[in-house]
């Protein structure tokens, strides 16, 4: 698991920040804008804490207005990770006031959803305090995992795996499948592993205290506790007894995490950092100088 910033793909959210400005311009560009502002005027504009937050994607947000006009000034106020109240500046920019007002929304969609996961990702980290990990999962909206684990990151969580790729992790259905050749399917399934790709660590979830001897015996370094009650919990970590981290995941709501964090596992997983987070309240105000 990773407590490191996940950095920022370019790559890749360059792509988005194109994807996201031809569906709102279209072959027309901002009619609006285009016909009612003069193409000379130049204006300011703040982005807004409309509410309390942690603040993510400022750079995006910089990224794409330069991509609209690279003329544009983007002067950030604050650095993305920072615990920032309502009425706070997080960023001004001057320039063309058409570039403005046509980067707003889709700047702001991108911030606000980013803000939104690092602001849940700090609540999360804050109520299970140094007793266990957050960790996001890889329950991410499609083509947005590399900024929406940054977002978790710069809020104070931290990442699991990022993909298919660089952890082994046998999961029910690998489990599932793996017992229809017998008895055994955990200890069968972390062996194939380690031969077919040495050198990457295994995890293995479990639903059961008699999976978790086999997953011990397995030498898996992580084992994932699925949908377990406190008890079962608590009562894993005394059998375990270091041998390998576990990982409480499933039924996470923030009025468990406290109760679960004291039961002596190592991380707490919920996908709700990513799938189920409440877009942040920022806004975008053009100052007007009198």
């Amino acid at each position: 698991m990773s407590s490191k910033i996940h950095p920022i793909d370019w790559k890749r959210v360059d792509i988005l920040i194109d994807l996201a400005l031809e569906e709102d311009l279209g072959e027309n560009g901002d009619i609006t804008t285009n016909s009612v502002i003069p193409a000379d005027l130049k204006a300011k504009a703040v982005l807004l804490a409309k509410q309390d937050l942690v603040i993510a994607g400022l750079p995006v947000a910089e990224r794409l207005f330069q991509k609209i006009d690279p003329a544009i000034t983007f002067v950030a106020k604050v650095q993305d990770g920072a615990v920032c109240k309502k009425g706070d500046i997080l960023a001004e920019m001057y320039g063309s006031a058409r570039a403005l007002l046509t980067g707003e929304r889709t700047a702001l969609n991108f911030i606000q959803r980013l803000s939104g996961s690092a602001t849940m990702a700090n609540k999360y980290q804050n109520l299970a305090g140094d007793k266990a990990e957050i960790l996001d999962t890889r329950k991410t909206t499609p083509g947005w995992r590399n900024l929406e684990k940054y977002a978790v990151s710069v809020g104070g969580a931290h990442n699991h795996r990022i993909g298919l790729f660089d952890r082994v992790m046998i999961k029910d259905n690998h489990r599932e499948l793996a017992g229809l050749e017998g008895s055994g399917g955990i200890l069968r399934s972390v062996e194939r592993a380690r031969k077919t790709f040495p050198g990457f660590e295994v995890e293995v979830e479990i639903d059961s205290l008699d999976e978790l001897q086999e997953a011990l015996d397995s030498g898996a370094e992580y084992i994932l506790l699925d949908n377990m009650s406190n008890e079962l919990m608590a009562e894993a970590v005394r059998i375990t007894a270091g041998r390998a981290k576990l990982e409480a995941s499933g039924n996470i709501t923030e009025t468990r995490i406290p109760s679960i964090a004291e039961t002596g596992v190592d991380y707490i997983s919920s996908g709700a950092l990513t799938h189920s987070v409440k877009s942040a309240d920022i806004s975008l105000d053009i100052i007007i100088e009198k």
